[in-house]
């Protein structure tokens, strides 16, 4: 049992979510609200105050991880001046960064289940971000260009975003190398392969990206 935490009425969304990535840890996965409350000293009136349920918290905490980098970039003043590959290579880093500081926990919490599909029904609330993400920069990138043919189609490149993401996600979770940094060079070849396919320039990169997941057995 975890140490007693602060009094019910001072305990805030962020300890509880702290608490129970502690907890999953140390524990494993609480039997139910009741059993967590009781072992961490929290009221359950408490824990409903901010989450339904307990996969309601799990869910949360990939769109906590979302918004706390997107809070991060918006305060700095260079990115705002960065073009749309600039800004989506800047949010990998910065995510697979914050990811790594909690590695433990999220390598925990997608490997629950033996079916992938299952482990990855947490991510819905932070599919939903991923995409709007991608699908702002294709907006604001197809502003700047006049001639319709050159723009990108804005629901394409949601959803391509959101696979990239699951690539790279997967290209970490699995990566071994010192301060991960293949997936540095993982997410800096696929970003850059998907703005050359749609900016239809030479497939050098695509050639490139292949050769690398081949190299490192990425591609089944």
């Amino acid at each position: 049992m975890v140490a007693k935490a602060k009094t019910a009425s001072k305990i805030t969304r962020a300890d509880i979510v702290k608490m129970y990535m502690e907890h999953v840890l140390l524990h494993g996965l609480p039997e139910s609200v009741f059993s967590f409350c009781k072992e961490n000293n929290i009221e359950e009136a408490t824990f409903y105050k901010y989450f339904g349920s307990l996969e309601g918290l799990k869910k949360s905490i990939w769109i906590d991880f979302f918004n706390h980098v997107d809070e991060l970039l918006s305060k700095n003043a260079d990115y705002l001046s960065y073009s749309s590959r600039e800004k989506l290579l800047t949010f990998y880093f910065t995510f697979f960064e914050m990811l790594t500081a909690n590695r433990s926990y999220v390598l925990w919490a997608l490997s629950q289940s033996d079916n992938k599909f299952e482990n990855l029904k947490q991510l819905g609330g932070l599919r939903k971000k991923v995409v709007a993400f991608g699908k702002d920069l294709v907006t604001i990138d197809n502003e700047d260009k006049k001639l319709k043919i050159t723009k990108k189609p804005v629901a394409v490149v949601g959803e391509a975003t959101w696979i990239q993401f699951l690539f790279i996600l997967k290209f970490w979770k699995d990566d071994e190398s010192a301060g991960f940094e293949k997936t540095d060079v993982a997410i800096e070849k696929s970003v850059n392969t998907v703005f050359d396919v749609f900016d239809n320039t030479p497939l050098d990169n695509i050639l490139d990206l292949g050769k690398f997941l081949w190299k490192e057995r990425v591609v089944d």
